[in-house]
């Protein structure tokens, strides 16, 4: 195998094949340090806790695994109702020079299993033992695939369990719900499963707009029984969103196995100092900002505003008005009003309210992420979110002001090169670091697309194989300009990674507005 750097706590396993991806899979469960595997085509993704093991600790333990060679264990069998009719079923036959007909009939007749989930929840890799299916992606993506789009690509048949931009080639759609956040477990196609599909030329019910299971709540929210109760129910209402309001918290971790990202606040260091502001658990749930809002408290609370950086306003009840300092926690009363003023500089602001966000959980966790439609839906007017009464802390008046970039401005970002750097010409490298990258529009909590002079060139063609992805990753697509993934990215890709920001840059990263320059800035190693 060989192994390299995915990021400052993640390593790249590469396997021969996938069969032996899902072995060594499978066989570090229980290996020191080792906080997540994202298992790929041909890869594993080891994400580590560097407090508990270096790289070169984990690297040395991952190469002496003896892979076992009994077979996978299965998870039982699905059946999945198709009706083959999908935008690309001729040019698919055509790419694997039979006819459509003969291309559904070993679709049906091919023994089909899960390998592994990713990209969204409830996204499966099913593979096959029949050759036949080893299929080109588009050249261009589609924006949007309906969701029980079924696709080829690669060796894969996939299920788009919701709508959602892909690459894959669509030949058939189905009315089987592949995530169902209150079913066990969510996903249909977990890893392991088997999967027959079946012909469907006649329904009633495929060939329209389906529905997609809403979000719920599978686990209960954490509660901490020795904390401080607080005595009124509160609320805070939307009177007027940001362009992108959300509830958010320190995530979901752990559950990559399921297609899940952690997803979560997208500056940690500003829920963590919100948070200890108004005396909750740093972990609390928050509201998250992109741009200024307005907000009505409801019943009496404490609030403090962190992260970007702007004129806030506190309108109380009786008409008055004073100015809110930065990261200062500060008493509301039944009726207040808060104004965020678009910020001068940074993106995101940070609300917490003194015990918490008592919104619905999605796995155990209130953060909405966007990709996969998990937790809260964004906040629009009208909105209101109940307050909670867990505050185990007194308030800290004294958070420490922070330097955030405005329009203009140049930030550096440490990065580390890897896993994919040797797909691209020296020339690219040394562009990646040597030029300047500018924030555009068209950036979002799954990802900040970059805009530079040169773009990237690559010295290797042809597709990757699906592989796992960390939040921080630089993608970079066909056109050479990179994407850098938030943390609503897709688990899974096949765009080459050049290098992943450090874990001290990744705050800073979800505060940079359009306009912001970017300089990557290589982490030196001893």
């Amino acid at each position: 195998m060989r192994i390299l750097t995915a990021s400052d706590r993640a390593l790249l396993v590469e396997a021969s094949d996938l069969d032996e991806a899902m072995r060594l899979n499978l066989a570090w469960q229980d290996v020191p340090g080792v906080v997540e595997r994202i298992p790929g085509a041909r890869t594993v993704l080891v994400r580590f806790d560097p407090l508990r093991v270096s790289a070169p600790e984990l690297a040395a333990v991952l190469s002496s695994t003896e892979v076992d060679a009994d077979h996978l264990p299965e998870t039982g069998e699905v059946a999945v109702p198709v009706r083959y009719d999908g935008e690309d079923l001729d040019e698919a036959a055509s790419l694997l020079g039979v006819s459509t007909e003969e291309l559904v009939r070993r679709h049906l007749a091919a023994d089909w299993r899960v390998a592994f989930s990713g990209f969204a929840p409830g996204f499966g890799y099913v593979v096959s033992s029949d050759p036949l299916f080893d299929v080109p992606r588009r050249s261009s993506p589609r924006t949007r695939v309906p969701a029980g789009s079924v696709a080829l690509a690669g060796q894969f048949t996939g299920v788009y369990p919701r709508e959602s931009p892909g690459g894959w080639q669509l030949i058939g759609r189905t009315d089987a719900v592949m995530w169902d956040i209150d079913r066990t477990p969510p996903a249909l196609l977990s890893p392991g499963t088997t999967v027959r599909f079946e012909h469907v030329r006649e329904s009633a019910r495929l060939g329209g707009d389906r529905d997609e299971p809403p979000s719920a709540a599978s686990r209960p929210a954490d509660t901490d029984a020795g904390a401080q109760g607080l005595d009124a129910p509160s609320a805070v209402e939307v009177v007027r969103p940001s362009l992108q309001l959300l509830v958010q918290d320190a995530g979901r971790p752990g559950y990559a196995s399921l297609g899940v990202s952690a997803s979560g606040a997208a500056d940690r260091r500003a829920l963590r100092d919100a948070n200890r502001a108004v005396g909750n658990a740093v972990t609390a749930a928050v509201l998250e900002s992109v741009g200024g809002a307005v907000l009505r408290f409801r019943g009496p609370g404490v609030a403090a505003v962190t992260g970007a950086v702007g004129a806030i306003t506190l309108t109380e009840v009786d008409g008055a008005a004073r100015a809110i300092t930065h990261g200062e926690p500060f008493a509301t009363v039944d009726g207040d009003e808060l104004t965020l003023d678009h910020p001068d500089r940074g993106l995101r602001y940070v609300i917490a309210i003194r015990g918490g966000l008592d919104a619905t959980p999605a796995l155990g966790s209130r953060a909405a992420d966007t990709l996969a439609g998990l937790g809260p839906m964004p906040l629009a007017a009208g909105a209101v979110v109940p307050i909670g009464d867990v505050a185990p802390h007194p308030v800290a008046p004294d958070a420490l002001a922070r330097e955030l970039p405005q329009p203009g401005d140049v930030v550096d970002l440490e990065i580390t090169l890897g896993p994919r750097d040797d797909w691209f010409t020296p020339a690219a490298l040394a562009t990646l670091t040597g030029q300047d990258w500018t924030v555009t529009p068209r950036s979002d909590r799954v990802g900040i697309r970059l805009d530079g002079d040169v773009p990237l060139e690559r010295s290797t063609g042809g597709e990757l194989p699906s592989e796992g992805a960390v939040t921080g990753a630089i993608q970079v697509p066909p056109d050479g300009q990179p994407v850098l993934f938030l943390p609503d990215h897709p688990l899974t890709g096949g765009y080459p990674i050049i290098g992943a920001l450090t874990d001290s840059s990744l705050d800073l990263a979800g505060q940079l507005a359009p306009g912001v320059r970017v300089r990557f800035i290589v982490k030196e190693t001893s």
